[in-house]
């Protein structure tokens, strides 16, 4: 019988990707801090969550108002981040607030190897018949 690791590791390997593009993000929002008029960007992992759910499962939006965006990476929505204090030179970008996010993002990250990691060490004592 074969392994199919798509049900085996779950969502796990898509949440790692996830995670890691989002740093680059992260990271792309912290290097332009300066940079007039740049607009901070995030990934919106909830929808990656909704495609993984059951269908009998919905999820709403808080406001009518709100825009859905179009784009998408790794069936994630790159949306842009709506600042607390809005810059006079037209930037987003709130270091701290990046920061925090940006430290967010990579202890998730590092559960979500965690979470591979377990998984494997699973099988293999499967494997091994243990």
């Amino acid at each position: 019988m074969a392994i199919n690791f798509n049900t085996a590791l779950g969502i796990d390997p898509r949440a790692l990707a996830l995670r890691e593009k989002r740093g680059e993000i992260l990271a792309a929002n912290l290097a332009n801090a300066d940079t007039p008029d740049f607009k901070a960007r995030d990934l919106d992992f909830k929808s990656v969550l909704k495609q993984s759910m059951p269908s009998s499962v919905t999820l709403e939006r808080t406001n009518s108002g709100h825009i859905t965006p179009q784009q998408q990476l790794f069936g994630a929505n790159l949306m842009y981040r709506n600042p607390t204090q809005v810059s006079l030179d037209g930037n987003t970008v709130e270091p701290q607030i990046e920061q925090a996010n940006y430290a967010e993002n990579a202890v998730q990250y590092q559960a979500s190897l965690q979470f591979i990691n377990s998984r494997f060490s699973g099988l293999m004592t499967a494997v091994r018949g243990e």
